[in-house]
């Protein structure tokens, strides 16, 4: 969950009502199903993702797909470092683009307790995780929903406009996140202790049950954000809130005080704990594809100033998160399709290659992706509502 869930996800149910809550709901169990995958991959081979694709794919795509990547890893990392300015800037008055120094400041101090290992890194970033998933649990009880139009919003897929397929886009790239994908490859495949078949099944049984919880937490708050956003102002004819600022200052006089200020906390938690994930993703995906390695603090730094640009020319932040969101998911294919590609090979994954029907639905969830994003082409190149 970072900044980018906010943008998409809030814009969607303020605009479109319900209407898009069935595509949380596919792209989460996209997400599950891709993470197990690429779980799987990294117990299986001790290699991670962009790793094998080095070891299988001839060099010039393998340079294509690093740079595609990297841009993927600088969006990412932009709609988080804008998300948690944006939060600072709402909570506290503070300038953007002195929120957004303060951002950087933060984010370098979460990343230097990678030194004393991965555990304390994960603690902050679970903890920050649990204050969005509590903010919301808070938003959603003081709302008043409509059940009958939340359910058949969840088995009746629709758009509603062509501005719809664009927040479906984004909300596809946000959840399923193809830089998580080479990274939790890259977090299993250290794991391997020892190449007994029983222990490895055993290991992948426990990450399976993770990846379901925390996926199942994510696709519930995900799903609370954009009902709380159609319950707040879709119904209150307030279907022009194009911003987080105006989500924020709309959401007191609605549903009181608190709620504005849990908003905020919730994406300030979100940008933080988000931005040393994509930071470590980008470092997996530049040491696996081209074998070198820059000090995680280098790397910050590069993204930083882009997102330092942003801010200072006055872009509006809110677009700025969807847009990159929106490139999340034309990134997807370039992580998901390599990842189906070696978790169905027997040779490269021993006894725990896929089996049929898994392959099938990942080759499913991989024309969706393929659909929906040449879908949002042609829908943007033909115009109209």
């Amino acid at each position: 969950m970072d900044p980018g869930n906010f943008a998409t996800n809030i814009q969607s149910g303020a605009q479109l009502g319900y209407t898009l809550l069935w595509v949380i709901i596919i792209s989460n169990l996209m997400a599950m199903l891709v993470q197990i995958l690429s779980a799987k991959l990294g117990i299986a081979t001790g290699l991670n993702l962009a790793e094998l694709c080095r070891n299988h794919f001839p060099a010039p795509l393998v340079w294509a797909m690093w740079v595609i990547l990297e841009i993927v890893a600088i969006a990412t990392d932009l709609a988080e470092f804008v998300g948690a300015a944006v939060g600072l800037f709402l909570l506290f008055h503070i300038p953007l683009v002195y929120a957004g120094l303060l951002t950087a400041v933060v984010t370098f101090l979460i990343l230097g307790l990678q030194r004393y290992g991965f555990r304390p890194l994960e603690a902050i970033i679970t903890a920050m995780i649990g204050i969005v998933a509590v903010g919301y649990l808070i938003e959603i009880l003081l709302v008043k929903i409509e059940p009958a139009q939340i359910m058949s919003s969840l088995f009746i897929p629709s758009f509603g406009s062509r501005q719809g397929v664009l927040l479906a886009t984004g909300i596809l790239g946000a959840t399923v996140m193809p830089h998580v994908i080479f990274l939790h490859s890259a977090l299993t495949q250290g794991r391997i202790i020892v190449k007994d078949i029983d222990k490895l099944k055993r290991l992948f049984r426990f990450e399976i049950m993770d990846v379901v919880i925390a996926m199942t937490i994510a696709g519930a708050v995900n799903a609370a954000m954009l009902i709380m956003a159609a319950s707040t102002f879709y119904v209150q004819g307030l279907r022009e809130i194009g911003t987080l600022e105006e989500a924020y200052r709309t959401l007191s006089p609605i549903l009181g005080p608190a709620s504005g200020k849990i908003f905020a906390i919730a994406l300030i938690a979100a940008g933080l704990s988000s931005s040393a994930v994509g930071t470590m993703s980008g470092q997996v995906v530049m040491q696996g594809f081209v074998h070198f390695r820059i000090p995680l603090w280098i790397r910050r730094l590069v993204t930083v100033l882009p997102s330092l640009a942003v801010l200072y020319a006055g872009l509006d932040p809110t677009r700025t998160l969807v847009i990159s969101q929106v490139v999340l998911s034309f990134g997807l294919p370039f992580a998901v399709i390599p990842l189906v590609l070696f978790t169905a090979n027997k040779k490269i994954m021993g006894p725990l290659v896929n089996r049929l029907f898994t392959s099938f639905l990942a080759g499913i969830a991989t024309l969706l992706i393929l659909a929906l994003n040449s879908y949002l082409i042609y829908s943007m190149a033909a115009g109209g509502d």
